[in-house]
């Protein structure tokens, strides 16, 4: 067994014979004898103090590569709540080590990324929970009520809150020294078109004009035209848009993000469901869960209920997703119709 092997690798790394370990561990020599041999391997309670013990991940135990770990944690992550801080500080640690390869240096990263932004969703969702019962214990104090509203990510007024300079700023160096990367050229139009620089968008438009010729760059001419209170321009666009041929299918659903913003309920949701069918598998749940939330707005809860239901057919279906976090929240919003009706 690969993990037998690993234990008598790490042990005479360490100059240890088997005795020494067995006493660390408090089991017999015959144990450890047993385990490097392949004939049993250690209890799964024990692992964790292996683990400790060699200063190395249970993953490592396991002679899993860096890549078959880092797949690992990427699953570990999505399937989850929150993680306690011993779990967190283990993840870090692991990515960590990953990380001095080169080879596997940026995923590494990537993962601690993510690692971070999920914690921060977690806490966030927490303080919801705690801002809601503050507002209602506390008879609407406004600190109260001003920390659910962070806490649910309303919109903000005031500018120098609100205003995405250092991340503009950020994204513009980089466009300019990776000028073809359509993601970060797409991420730095959105928020110059939030924050109203209108003539800085429309000349990095431009630059994305020049290597991209699908549905993006009307897109964005339409939502600079709109933000610019050109309405009869930005209906061209739009116009133009709604009729090209050939396009991927996220084309579908920016039409459907469009037409929720303007209220056209019915449209969008054809152009959701539209989007789900052209997409190739395994099919995103980003359309059915738009159908949801419409339906809510609407007031439609049998509708949005069998739009989430639709939502966990794809997580099945699709993605393999039968338990974990992510499903169970949609089951929570599910329960909560349910009860309301």
């Amino acid at each position: 067994m690969e993990m037998g092997k690993e234990i008598r690798r790490l042990r005479n790394d360490r100059g240890l014979t088997q005795e020494a370990l067995a006493a660390a561990l408090n089991v017999t020599a015959q144990t450890v004898s047993k385990w490097e041999c392949g004939s049993s391997i250690p209890d799964v309670q024990l692992l964790p103090e292996l683990a400790v013990f060699f200063g190395v991940s249970i993953d490592q135990l396991f002679a899993m590569g860096p890549e078959q770990q880092l797949d690992r944690i990427e699953n570990t992550i999505y399937a989850r709540g929150l993680f306690d801080e011993a779990e967190e500080r283990q993840i870090e640690q692991q990515l960590g080590v990953i990380a001095e390869s080169a080879a596997h240096a940026g995923r590494a990263e990537l993962l601690l990324a993510m690692l971070c932004n999920h914690q921060a969703e977690q806490y966030r969702l927490l303080a919801v929970a705690h801002g809601k019962e503050a507002v209602e214990k506390t008879g609407g104090d406004r600190e109260a009520v001003c920390e659910l509203a962070e806490a649910w990510g309303s919109y903000i007024p005031d500018w120098n809150v609100r205003n995405h300079h250092a991340l503009i700023e950020y994204f513009s160096d980089y466009c300019r020294r990776d000028p073809k990367n359509r993601a970060a050229l797409m991420w730095l139009l959105d928020n110059l078109i939030d924050d109203r620089r209108l003539d800085e968008a429309g000349r990095w438009l431009e630059r994305l004009a020049g290597i991209d010729r699908t549905f993006r760059v009307p897109a964005y001419r339409y939502f600079i035209a709109l933000a610019a209170g050109k309405a009869d321009e930005a209906e061209r666009e739009l116009a133009e848009l709604k009729v090209m041929d050939g396009q991927e299918w996220c084309w579908a659903l920016t039409l459907g993000d469009i037409c929720t913003q303007r209220q056209e309920y019915d449209e969008a949701v054809a152009w959701y469901r539209k989007g789900q069918e052209m997409q190739p598998s395994p099919k995103y749940t980003d359309s059915a869960t738009s159908i949801a939330h419409i339906c809510e707005i609407r007031g439609d809860k049998a509708g949005a209920v069998a739009a989430y239901r639709e939502v966990l057919r794809l997580l099945r279906e699709e993605w393999g997703i039968v338990s974990g976090e992510t499903r169970e929240e949609v089951e929570r919003a599910i329960q909560k119709l349910q009860q309301s009706v």
